[in-house]
């Protein structure tokens, strides 16, 4: 198996496993956010109804779906960049300066 479909196959796992739930996180902190702000909503984190325990999960899904949206990114960028080619080594003298 060549390089290049190595490089397909890590980032479509990573699109699965890292990038959906991402979305899903970045989704789900938006809208705890949003319904910690709105009056008379009625609010139940982990027992909690203070709007401050909703704004704060929410910011904390909001900052982890960055992270995980950003790993299939940098995984497809490192896999499948062209990676430059060394140079041939050359045995030959170097020709006396001028």
């Amino acid at each position: 198996m060549d390089n290049k479909t190595k490089g397909i196959i890590a980032t479509i796992a990573s699109v699965l496993l890292c990038g959906c739930p991402g979305l899903f996180m970045l989704f789900f902190g938006a809208t705890s956010v949003l319904a910690s702000m709105m009056p008379g909503a009625e609010i139940d984190v982990m027992g909690s109804s203070d709007p401050a325990a909703a704004t704060t999960m929410g910011i904390v899904f909001l900052c982890l779906s960055i992270i995980f949206i950003a790993i299939p990114i940098a995984v497809g960028f490192f896999m499948l960049r062209k990676k430059p080619e060394a140079m041939p080594a050359s045995d030959e003298p170097l020709p006396p300066a001028s």
